[in-house]
């Protein structure tokens, strides 16, 4: 990350540390410290946020390791706020929560020291998209960078800004921080031969923004259109749409991990920010890996190619974990400036949540329920607020959709971080340690799991062709809840002892669970499933069960139903390709025939 970019000038404010408590810090003499303001500290230079000024004593959290670090050492003011640098080179890269580039070396997550993206030696292809001339406002795209990733990059006119273009550069190659265009105010009057203009703004090809502060959009757009994950459990039965919050819940070992792999790997984004909050080395090196070999289905490519990945391991700096959110969130919301649709997969907000709980116990701040600091509420409203799908100052339609994983202590769902978590979201994708450890995969729990938007997402299906969409998932819930109670008393008097219809019921919940919530994400026809092949497979296991129940209600016995080979529908998502609806509807149409000719 780009704290300031720039060496201290000769009269920079210069405090000293009167107070080193691992990530916390305290200086006094540092003229005009401001909330939220980068010092530097050390010789070292590491960098710190203020987030307390009493009296001439500022209290910091530290965002590098302070080992080494003594009492009057300087503190030096940036007079800036914490920055990021963004531009070309983001998609592809890994970065660690200061957005300091990481090796690429996936096994060997080591930061290089650089304070910034850009790189002094690097040239970029801009092409410009503007004439001398033009009238600009904020969003209007002056140039594209053609080799900066799978996705087109876009060089905006920056919030604030608008004007005629009297300076565009030419097509070439730039550097990362170097003007390609200068807007200027038209003149309302004449002025005279010696009166100086109005001032220019200088567009550059990265450009700096407070990682803290929101970026600004023309409207947001509140009308769902889905996020297809390729996950048939959350496409079908709990679905998230573009621009909303969504949270993964689960204990140790039930999947978090995996799902979110999933869900960046195959969900139609056009932009991936893959945030490895307080996560074991092992798995982001896993991510890394994986995401270099997979090939993307949209481009053709590299799926890392249009992934940005935000590597702050359990091993690095506390309280840069608790940064990675937002380093994370505001490359989404720079690429939603662009016009395209991001996600971001944060994993975990609940190491994030124990970061904040860490220092403010240092800090002596009065503790909430379980330690927690009081104002978590309001730090997890403040990220999730964040994801929107919005108008941009340029007048185009994209969104950042953010989906957290919260891995509560010991699977108790009403410790804080989840109860508070499940305020904000508009959906929870809550895991089953039995399911997992059954090997169902994705273990999400169609009890307790919900999603706010159904209704308004099934408008959106009804729309664009599938009526029906909302009468499947209803009964295909219904299905599942009525097989789960009976499951129980069968366990207790056995399946043999239930009438035909309601073994019937106990079938079909066998069937849905296996033929379309079970998802085998090692299978090349199976890991993704489109959304015409997810209706395709609802329809087939509710046909069959419906037909189930009519040979019972003809005088078929519910044992020789069940002697049935219902293989060909649980293996049905597996046999056919990702996108082969018509071969879903094949197999239908074979197993009712079957079903019909019994007696």
């Amino acid at each position: 990350m780009s704290v300031d970019g720039r060496e201290a000038s000769p009269d920079a404010r210069v405090g000293r540390t009167v107070r080193v408590t691992g990530p916390l810090l305290e200086a006094e003499g540092v003229a005009d410290v401001a909330m939220g303001e980068i010092l530097h500290v050390g010789e070292d230079r590491i960098s710190a946020e203020v987030v307390a000024v009493e009296g001439g004593r500022a209290t910091m959290q530290a965002y590098e390791y302070t080992g080494g670090v003594r009492v009057g050492e300087a503190a030096t003011g940036s007079g800036q706020p914490l920055t990021g640098l963004f531009g070309p080179g983001l998609l592809g890269a890994a970065f660690d929560g200061l957005m300091r580039p990481l090796t690429s070396a996936p096994i060997w997550l080591r930061s290089d020291r650089p304070e910034s993206v850009a790189s002094d030696d690097r040239r970029w292809h801009f092409v410009p998209s503007v004439a001398l001339g033009d009238a600009v406002t904020a969003g209007d795209v002056l140039g594209t960078v053609p080799d900066s990733g799978a996705v087109e990059h876009r060089v905006v006119v920056p919030a604030g800004a608008s004007g005629v273009v009297s300076w565009i550069q030419d097509d070439a190659e730039v550097g990362s921080l170097d003007v390609v265009a200068r807007i200027g105010v038209p003149q309302s009057g004449a002025l005279g031969a010696d009166s100086p203009g109005p001032p220019e703004t200088e567009v550059r090809l990265s450009e700096r923004w407070p990682m803290r502060r929101p970026r600004p959009f023309s409207e947001r757009l509140t009308e769902p259109v889905p996020l297809h994950t390729g996950q048939r459990v959350l496409d079908l039965f709990f679905p998230v749409a573009r621009g909303a919050a969504a949270a993964v819940t689960g204990g140790f070992g039930t999947g978090k991990t995996m799902l979110l792999q999933q869900v960046a790997k195959w969900c139609d984004a056009d932009v991936i920010v893959y945030v490895g909050c307080g996560e074991r080395g092992n798995e982001m090196a896993d991510v890394l890996d994986d995401f270099g070999r997979l090939v993307d289905e949209r481009t053709g490519g590299r799926l890392v190619d249009r992934t940005v990945v935000v590597a702050n391991t359990s091993n690095m700096p506390m309280m840069a974990r608790e940064l990675s959110i937002y380093t994370g969130i505001s490359i989404a919301e720079y690429y939603r400036d662009m016009g395209h649709d991001a996600v971001v997969i944060a994993d975990s907000t609940s190491r994030w949540a124990e970061a904040l709980r860490e220092f403010a116990n240092r800090r002596g701040d009065l503790p909430a329920e379980e330690g927690f600091p009081a104002d978590l509420s309001s730090q997890l409203a403040a990220f999730y607020e964040r994801a929107g799908r919005v108008t941009t100052l340029g007048g185009q339609e994209a969104s950042v959709t953010v989906i957290g994983a919260v891995s509560p202590p010991g699977g108790d769902m009403s410790e804080p971080v989840t109860t508070i978590t499940q305020r904000f979201v508009r959906a929870m994708w809550m895991l089953d340690r039995d399911l997992a450890y059954a090997r169902h995969y994705p273990a999400v729990q169609w009890s307790g799991s919900f999603a706010r938007d159904t209704d308004y997402l099934a408008r959106w299906q009804t729309v664009h062709g599938d009526p029906e969409w909302a009468a499947r998932r209803a009964s295909a819930l219904e299905i599942l809840a009525e097989a789960d109670r009976l499951s129980s008393l069968a366990e207790v008097i056995g399946v043999g002892s239930l009438p035909g219809r309601e073994r019937m019921v106990v079938l079909g919940g066998r069937l849905l669970r296996e033929a379309v919530l079970s998802q085998n994400a090692l299978s090349p026809n199976d890991a993704f499933c489109s959304g015409g092949k997810g209706a395709a497979l609802l329809t087939l296991v509710l046909e069959v069960i419906s037909a189930c129940h009519d040979a019972i209600d003809r005088g078929a016995t519910a044992t020789a139903v069940e002697r049935l080979d219902f293989g060909p529908v649980i293996r049905a998502s597996q046999d056919v390709g990702p996108s082969d609806a018509a071969g879903v509807a094949a197999i239908r149409e074979r197993m009712l025939a079957e079903i019909g000719a019994l007696p």
